[in-house]
């Protein structure tokens, strides 16, 4: 029996294809309260969640510590705006791979530059961009994964048949695992790097 006995390629490919991305126009224009934030971002993130009845997005707590970490600028009168909304999704995405430090370290500069700059070039044009490249990714991707699973079906020939299947998905898991640990490191040791250079460094908010 090979792994695809049940189908499992054709369930993790569909899964990718449910992927979805909030567009900054899916983002209310007006400033959010609290409750208004955490219910946005669960109804436009709760496929992502491994049990979407039990698992949180984000909650009342999360974001306060966030705001008491610097990830994000504290908000104005109790409301967050759109660009709030934006380092939300950004730290949610963040938040499974990276430290809290290193979530700080790399929004900082994101923050102190273009969150309500004034410019024409602001932190939705950053978003925007990245969600961009995020999208262009989603072919690449299948074609590793599916490269994957069939090299891992060509493992483990020479065991006991009745073990055989759980090994071939093992080794499946191996591969996908690495791949995760190889780039988390990659992406620690740029923001090591970007902090080195002084590129996180704070600085004093531009003024007009």
């Amino acid at each position: 029996m090979t792994i695809n006995g049940d189908d499992l390629l054709g369930s993790i490919l569909a899964s990718l294809e449910r992927i979805t991305y909030i567009e900054p126009e899916d983002i209310p224009g007006i400033d959010l309260y609290m409750d208004q934030v955490t219910s946005f971002m669960d109804k436009r993130l709760r496929a992502t969640v491994r049990t979407p009845g039990d698992d949180r997005i984000l909650t009342k707590t999360m974001i306060n510590n966030y705001a008491k970490n610097d990830l994000i600028p504290p908000p104005i009168k109790k409301k967050y705006s759109k660009e709030h909304i934006l380092l939300l999704i950004f730290i949610y995405y963040y938040k499974g791979i990276l430290s809290i430090g290193d979530i700080q370290k790399l929004l900082d500069p994101i923050t102190r530059d273009y969150f309500d700059c004034g410019e024409e070039f602001n932190l939705e044009s950053v978003y925007r961009e990245v969600l961009r490249l995020e999208k262009g990714q989603l072919d690449g991707l299948k074609e590793d994964v599916i490269r994957k699973f069939h090299e891992a079906e060509t493992t483990f020939g020479d065991a006991p048949e009745g073990g055989r299947e759980f090994l071939q998905k093992f080794a499946f898991i191996c591969m996908l695992s690495y791949d995760v640990y190889v780039k988390k490191l990659m992406i620690e040791k740029m923001i090591d790097e970007l902090s080195k250079h002084g590129e996180t460094k704070k600085e004093p908010k531009k003024t007009n």
